[in-house]
């Protein structure tokens, strides 16, 4: 019970995996990618197929650097030239997997390797994997050889990983004048890390140096956890014509490899601790994504908080200087003035105060030409007004957006988000003249409810409109200086005549709701500007439950690793799905793990004669 319910956790987690997107370039985006590609191609490659059959036989994948000598190995490990070696590089062929011919039914079928297609020649086709039924072999044991982890093709870079991540063990082939180099090293401290089974071959060993050279690698490698690896070295010799080494050069790997094949304990042991060590690595490395998931969320949501804040405080600020008598200033100002006679009365007020009552009279018969001049030099100042504000609300986005590495990805997207959008000049106009309508609204209908008094009529729906929207701009008393000598008695004279007209509770109501309704007209207009940076954020279509369905399909997996019982010798079923979710897994370019370094060189295949190994190729 407990491998099948291993089983299913692995599929679960490879579904989780398959839906994972990270599209934002963040630090550590990149990683994660691919991490995530190569913990579905474990599952789907090894994990899942090695489940369905733990009795299968086991996969040595040969793998190392360029022009250690992988071929020439295992050709001569078979006693037949199996594999082509060559000094061509970088070479692009399919994967060679020598098998007993008893043994072909499990490799034939594609459940090992699924997204690999099967071929009996080969082909310059690396997605393809060529097998090679030899009787020599073992029954049990099946040999691959792998690309180059350090080729100069970056598909064969790839490959080669996702091949070693599907091996039940590793042979890893590196030479005496390339032991130390990093890149093999990265391959050998990440096998270490997964506790899997490694044997390392050191190829072309000169003779003087078989002392010194494999002493200074088990050294390297008990430092970097492989200490209970084997390690073989085979000296620098010449080759047959064949191109196949001495059989005393090789005789101890083959050995080694047969006694595994033959003991049916020991091989199971193998399988077990990759095994074991893959579902650990699988465990400790999938709270990476659930992080970089996290971060992706976070970071939209700062941009998208980012962009909030911003408009909000244009919204407010316009709110702000529409109360605070910010826009009781030039044109505005003018108009009103020469609408009520302000600019007369307040130089004859302390004169006489009896000119109050003449200026009361002049302003409830104004014409309705000039009440109209004040409506439009409102329109004129808050359309200015509110334009402002948008366009700053634009630039504060973008320039918050600019230092963050996502925003900077969708600004990429679009140019124009810097400045308000192109109709908003417009909408702005249409908002206004909604507004104003409103307040004449608000006053005719108050006016109704006085029955038509002598005072509204003389003062009309425009003037007290007027009156109205001086009296809203006014409220907060910002005005300062010279500013209260005019436009505040302005204001005064404003609030005055509408509460002669309509009482002091009427007049507070209804500058209340004109001023509400003004708010929210400004707040949709800017509602609609933000929308513009929404849109970018929500086309990115990030799952905001991604980083939550990982961390709940890792829970499940790791109570089923719990089970004492969970590797038996008995097979459960294959999902029927694998081979297409494999296929899934090579359409993803996306979530490739990333490319390892170019190499600086190739080596040629063939045994030359190599230096000394260098001290200072060794890694610190």
């Amino acid at each position: 019970m407990s491998v099948e319910r291993l089983a299913a956790a692995l599929t679960r987690l490879q579904a989780v995996l398959a839906a994972v997107r990270l599209p934002l370039d963040v630090p550590g985006a990149e990683t994660a990618r691919g991490l995530a590609a190569e913990q579905q191609n474990q599952i789907v490659d090894y994990l899942l197929p090695r489940l369905g059959r733990l009795d299968a036989p086991l996969l040595a994948v040969v793998g190392g650097s360029t022009g250690a000598g992988k071929s020439t190995l295992v050709n001569s490990l078979i006693g037949r030239q199996v594999t082509a070696a060559g000094v061509i590089r970088p070479t692009t062929r399919s994967s060679v997997l020598i098998h007993h011919p008893t043994d072909a039914r499990w490799f034939a079928s594609g459940k090992i390797l699924p997204g690999l297609a099967r071929s009996q020649d080969t082909v310059a086709d690396p997605r393809v994997l060529q097998l090679v039924p030899e009787p020599s072999l073992p029954a049990g044991l099946a040999i691959l050889d792998a690309p180059d982890v350090d080729s100069v093709v970056a598909e064969n870079r790839v490959l080669a990983a996702q091949l070693l991540a599907a091996a039940d063990l590793w042979m890893f082939v590196t030479s005496a004048a390339r032991y130390a180099d990093a890149v093999p090293w990265q391959y050998l401290r990440d096998a270490a890390r997964r506790n899997a089974v490694v044997a390392v071959v050191l190829d072309r060993v000169p003779p003087a140096a078989m002392d010194e050279v494999p002493t200074h690698l088990g050294q390297m490698m008990s430092q970097r956890g492989l200490g209970a690896s084997p390690l073989f070295a085979v000296p620098e010799t010449d080759v047959d014509a064949e191109g196949l080494l001495p059989e005393a050069a090789v005789a101890p790997i083959r050995a080694w490899l047969a006694d595994l094949a033959e003991d049916s304990v020991r091989r199971n042991q193998v399988v077990v601790q990759t095994m074991d060590g893959a579902l650990a690595s699988l465990s400790a490395q999938t709270p990476t994504l659930v992080a970089a998931s996290a971060a992706q969320a976070e970071s939209l949501e700062t941009l998208r908080t980012d962009a909030e804040k911003s408009f909000a405080e244009a919204a407010r600020s316009v709110a702000a200087q529409t109360a605070d008598g910010s826009l009781l200033r030039g044109e505005v100002l003018a108009r009103w003035q020469d609408f009520v006679g302000t600019g007369e009365f307040f130089r004859a007020v302390e004169k006489k105060i009896g000119l109050f009552r003449d200026r009361f009279v002049q302003l409830l018969r104004g014409e309705p030409k000039e009440a109209e001049q004040v409506k439009l030099a409102v329109e004129s100042g808050l359309e200015v007004l509110i334009r402002e504000e948008g366009e700053a609300a634009a630039r504060r986005v973008v320039s918050a957006w600019e230092a963050h590495p996502a925003g900077r990805q969708l600004l990429a997207r679009d140019d124009a988000l810097g400045r308000v959008s192109g109709d908003f000049g417009d909408a702005s106009a249409r908002l206004i003249r909604q507004w104003q309508g409103d307040v004449l609204e608000l006053v005719a209908t108050e006016g109704r409810a006085k029955k038509a008094t002598a005072r509204y009529l003389a003062l009309g729906v425009n003037g007290a409109g007027v009156a109205l929207m001086i009296f809203v701009f006014s409220q907060t008393g910002g005005l300062l200086g010279a500013e209260v000598g005019v436009a505040g008695g302005t204001a005064i004279l404003a609030q005055r005549v509408l509460e002669a007209v309509f009482g002091e509770d009427a007049v507070r109501r209804l500058a209340k709701t004109a001023k509400e309704q003004l708010d929210a007209r400004v707040e949709g207009l800017m509602a609609a500007e933000l929308a513009r940076f929404f849109r970018l954020v929500d086309e990115i279509g990030l799952d905001q439950e991604q980083a939550a369905n990982l961390t709940a399909a890792l829970a499940e997996l790791d109570a089923a690793r719990a089970a004492e019982d969970r590797f038996t010798e008995r097979a459960i079923p294959v999902p029927a799905e694998l081979p297409e979710l494999a296929a899934q897994a090579t359409r993803r370019p996306e979530l490739n793990p990333v490319p390892q370094p170019e190499p600086a060189e190739a080596e040629p295949e063939p045994h030359p004669e190599q230096p000394e190994p260098q001290p200072e190729q060794e890694l610190s």
